[in-house]
């Protein structure tokens, strides 16, 4: 039997507290990569996968979205926004001298959300990146006869038995991570522990190269259907310069007329359009 549930690990990620809410008591499996995630729910290794898409900081994860248009095949069915607090954190050993640390280790988007901590208390540290915040909190508690620490979450110190030393260095308190949860159907999940706060649909668009204000009349197809859009973002199609894909937050669920209507209007004028699920989505101020 195949595990249920693949996630960006190791343990300790912020990935994992969002599968510890979706997915509260599943069997779990942890990628030491994005695309490897992707990869576990499309060749049947899992039944679904939970990867971060946003965050309010630093934006659209790009590996992400680029992995999952080139996968093909799978869908988002969920989606939940977690609070993201960063920590300081070092090992037991290096409590004492944990100013004098040498190197701090995290994932880049963590690192670029601690921007003021690492200037102004760590400015003689040394920054290198892992593929994780988990990985590198991992790192940290294996090699305690260095003089390194690590920015994660409170999970992680937990779990590789760290300490804290200097709690909630991001530089904005409103920061927050989207995460999506990948399958092989269009099934909505719907999670029964979360309270749900609205549905979503998304779409990828792709316009031909020889009609002219091809964009404005796609978005003109939601506009005048008073189809309220929450976010529009263009990815290279990664075949020549010039040449994009364009994302699509539609704010309500699919329905049998008004956004297959949409679709088909937009798709007379050339366009290529494919949907990439309709699915809820949940907050939770609790993990």
């Amino acid at each position: 039997m195949s595990l249920a549930v693949g996630y960006l690990g190791p343990k300790g990620t912020f990935t994992k507290k969002a599968v510890d809410a979706l997915f509260a008591g599943e069997n779990t499996m942890s990628y030491q990569t994005i695309p490897a995630c992707i990869d576990a729910v499309k060749f049947g290794h899992v039944k679904y996968s939970v990867v971060p898409l946003e965050n309010t900081l630093e934006g659209t994860v790009n590996l992400t979205l680029d992995y999952l248009i080139q996968a093909k095949m799978l869908k988002i069915v969920s989606e939940v926004v977690v609070p993201v607090r960063q920590h300081f954190m070092v090992h037991p050993e290096n409590l004492v001298t944990w100013g004098q640390t040498e190197t701090i280790y995290s994932h880049p988007h963590a690192l670029a959300q601690c921007h003021r901590f690492l200037s102004n208390d760590m400015k003689r540290s040394n920054q290198e990146t892992y593929t994780s915040t988990g990985a590198a909190a991992k790192f940290v508690s294996e090699h305690p006869e260095q003089k390194i620490g690590a920015i994660a979450n409170d999970l992680a110190a937990e779990e590789y038995g760290l300490e804290i030393v200097c709690r909630d260095i991001h530089d904005f308190a409103n920061n927050q991570t989207r995460f999506v949860v990948l399958h092989k159907n269009d099934t909505a999940l719907r999670i029964k522990n979360l309270s749900r706060k609205g549905f979503k649909t998304t779409l990828m668009v792709s316009l031909p190269t020889d009609h002219a204000g091809a964009l404005h009349q796609v978005l003109s197809a939601f506009a005048w259907r008073r189809i309220n859009l929450s976010k529009i973002e263009s990815r290279p199609m990664k075949t020549s310069l010039g040449q994009y894909y364009f994302l699509i937050d539609i704010e309500q669920k699919m329905d049998d007329i008004l956004i297959p209507n949409t679709i088909a209007e937009i798709e007379t004028l050339g366009c290529s359009v494919e949907v990439l699920g309709s699915y809820p989505y949940y907050w939770s101020d609790e993990i």
